[in-house]
């Protein structure tokens, strides 16, 4: 009969199949549901086959390169511990950029309205919605499977916030302006050579294709007709995308037009400011 495997030959294991040490104790935390205090501190402890199949397995599939986050089902996002799944992106630092942003727009606003648009997980808009109580917040997605996860966020965390499933401005008609729409939309380049390590997140959700301005563009575009005069428009986007955007965004007719940039100083986010100036057909 084998001998069970220890937690120290566990991690040895899994050192030796090419896991970096930080990965596989994360991986091996998540199994035992303890903290890295405790996995040091019972290191010559058995593994049941249970832990130990879940483990292995996992470990096969963060060798294929499958994000830890989807392993472990969880990924934290501006102190929010968030569930992810397969069906959305995993929320990256970076986007907290964004978030921050979208927190200062809305300062000094009474009961603002937000919408986050393409809202996969939920990140975005209940990083708003737990920063800012008051605020009417909404999220939409066409995905289902997206919105279901980003709708089980929000009641685990106790946030109310409203769920829209369509693409794009579609499922709001009738909703009153916003003062506040954001996105982190797809926008990688179809040919990109990044997209080949991201193989195991939603195509649809990284890029629409092409040269991976069209949902920026239609978000610019058709957002006027659900902000409010004096209302925000605000964008992730690639690093070499800024310029671009911010031409859509002048051409659109949006003023103030600026960019936030991310952790590693990249640019990342572009918004602007509608005036009101123009009507929706551009004149």
């Amino acid at each position: 009969m084998d001998m069970p495997l220890t937690v120290a030959q566990a991690l040895q294991q899994a050192i030796q199949a090419g896991l970096p040490r930080a990965e596989a104790q994360y991986l091996l935390q998540a199994v035992l549901k303890c903290g890295r205090s405790w996995l040091i501190s019972h290191d010559t402890d058995p593994l049941t086959p249970a832990q130990l199949e879940r483990f292995q397995d996992w470990l096969v599939k963060r060798l294929d390169e499958v994000p830890l986050a989807y392993l472990v089902g969880e990924k934290e996002f501006f102190g929010l511990r968030l569930a992810v799944t397969p069906d959305t992106l995993i929320p990256r630092p970076d986007t907290e950029v964004l978030v921050q942003w979208a927190l200062e727009r809305l300062a000094g606003l009474t009961a603002p309205r937000v919408v986050d648009m393409g809202t996969g997980s939920g990140a975005i808009a209940l990083a708003i919605a737990a920063q800012r109580p008051d605020a009417a917040v909404h999220m939409v997605d066409a995905s289902a499977g997206a919105l279901k996860v980003a709708v089980g966020n929000a009641e685990r965390l106790g946030l109310p916030v409203q769920a829209h499933l369509g693409s794009w401005f579609e499922p709001l008609s009738g909703q009153p302006p916003f003062d506040l729409i954001v996105s982190n939309p797809p926008y990688v380049a179809g040919n990109d050579e990044h997209l080949r390590a991201l193989r195991h997140e939603p195509r649809s959700a990284l890029t629409p294709e092409g040269n991976g301005l069209s949902d920026l563009g239609h978000l610019t575009q058709h957002a006027p007709a659900l902000l409010v005069p004096g209302g925000w428009l605000l964008l992730e986007h690639g690093w070499d995308q800024a310029e671009s955007v911010a031409s859509l965004l002048h051409e659109r007719g949006f003023g103030d037009v600026s960019l936030r940039r991310d952790l590693g100083g990249q640019p990342r986010v572009t918004g602007g400011c509608w005036a009101g100036a123009r009507r929706a057909d551009g004149r």
